[in-house]
């Protein structure tokens, strides 16, 4: 079994305008339309079992509609995170509702959403989710949008890490797009409820340097992500099988980890 646990998607109309600009920015072309039907049409050409939508509230007037369409997808029987802005003054009650609804986490893009990841402005929302349960999955290190922004990048996890030690958080992009020797260093094998994903990188690092990464951090804290749609959800289940590692180790990262992280 595989499941991709960073996949976004959005309502047909917001998808139509969202993913051409969203790709301009990128230099990247899409690989589905970030329809709700494209996706679930990839992901069965792709023979990925199953996959959890990460949805981003911009901007503070947005994230009661991020939230519904999230809901939604949960009552449809998808796995899906909620979100919430930082500069929401109502964030800790939005909290409230997500976790009353049945969603499975929260998403948070500190270069989208203009905060630093250990700003203590945000250390509230972290309280909440660690004392809740709900794990946190943050964009980690470079968006390519915007190549110089560092809000995200591992020399700002040490705090949360050590401050919220029950806080269940999932680093993107295997701890930090772009920003692997950094992850390396001072962040892998850190912390008991730190997981990274697998999104967008098999393009990008060695993968003799990704098992290392993984081998120091523990397989049992990896998971599989696409970044569906900015990269096929088969590519991310080629890459995992393409590395060094034991049949069982890829069967924690293709599904065990995100079945026990879950509660599925």
């Amino acid at each position: 079994m595989k499941i991709d646990f960073h996949v976004h998607l959005f309502p047909d109309e917001v998808a139509r305008k969202a993913i051409p600009e969203l790709a301009r920015r990128a230099g990247r072309g899409p690989y589905t339309d970030g329809t709700l039907s494209g996706t679930t049409r990839k992901f069965k050409e792709s023979k990925v079992d199953g996959f959890v939508v990460l949805s981003i509230a911009t901007n503070p007037k947005q994230q009661k509609n991020v939230n519904d369409f999230a809901i939604k997808l949960k009552n449809e029987g998808l796995t899906a995170f909620g979100s919430v802005h930082p500069e929401a003054p109502d964030k800790l009650e939005e909290l409230h509702r997500i976790r009353a609804a049945g969603l499975s986490g929260l998403k948070l893009h500190p270069v989208y959403q203009n905060f630093v990841i250990n700003d203590r402005s945000m250390y509230p929302v972290y309280d909440y989710c660690e004392a809740a349960g709900l794990p946190i999955c943050f964009h980690a290190g470079v968006d390519v949008g915007f190549p110089d922004d560092r809000s995200a990048f591992p020399e700002f996890y040490a705090d949360i890490i050590r401050d919220f030690p029950g806080l269940k958080v999932i680093f993107a992009h295997l701890g930090g797009y772009k920003a692997w020797d950094d992850v390396y260093s001072f962040i892998a094998g850190k912390g008991r409820e730190v997981y990274f994903d697998t999104a967008a990188i098999n393009w990008t690092i060695d993968r003799d340097f990704a098992v290392r990464i993984i081998e120091k951090h523990g397989a049992d804290r990896i998971l599989m992500g696409s970044d569906c749609p900015w990269d096929d959800p088969k590519n991310a289940a080629d890459f995992i099988d393409s590395l060094k590692l034991s049949d069982g180790k890829k069967d924690m990262i293709f599904s065990l980890n995100a079945k026990r992280l879950l509660k599925i």
